[in-house]
């Protein structure tokens, strides 16, 4: 049960959105929460950097499942969350922020794209 007003918010924003808008909203939290993982990392906090970590790579398993698989661009994404995936896993056993960088900006650069994709009028048609 939601308790907190942010909460509630957060809940209403999801709801509301549209896909384009969920689309970057996912990017969001994927790339939040791997400088999460690198802070994590950095600071040898290993509970923090793990658990960053595989919330990234659950956002990155919702953007595969969120691709519609009868677009030829599609099978190109899917590789690119693949390859994102394996690099922050390799970051998590490793406690490398190497890959996890790589992947910010990978993550940083669709993110953008997707951004000048969506634009007001257009949302709804992502």
């Amino acid at each position: 049960m939601l308790t907190s007003p942010i909460q509630k918010y957060q809940q209403s924003s999801v709801q509301t959105a549209s896909p384009g808008q969920l689309i970057l909203m996912l990017y969001d939290g994927a790339i939040r929460f791997v400088k999460l993982g690198i802070a994590g990392i950095e600071e040898r906090d290993i509970s923090k950097a793990n658990n960053s970590l595989i919330r990234a790579q659950r956002i990155i398993n919702e953007l595969m499942a969120s691709l519609n698989t009868s677009l030829p661009l599609s099978a190109t994404l899917m590789g690119i969350y693949e390859y994102m995936n394996r690099r922050l896993i390799e970051a998590n056993i490793k406690k490398d922020k190497a890959p996890a960088e790589e992947v910010l900006g990978h993550l940083v650069e669709l993110r953008d794209a997707w951004g000048k994709i969506i634009q007001p009028g257009q949302q709804g048609h992502a």
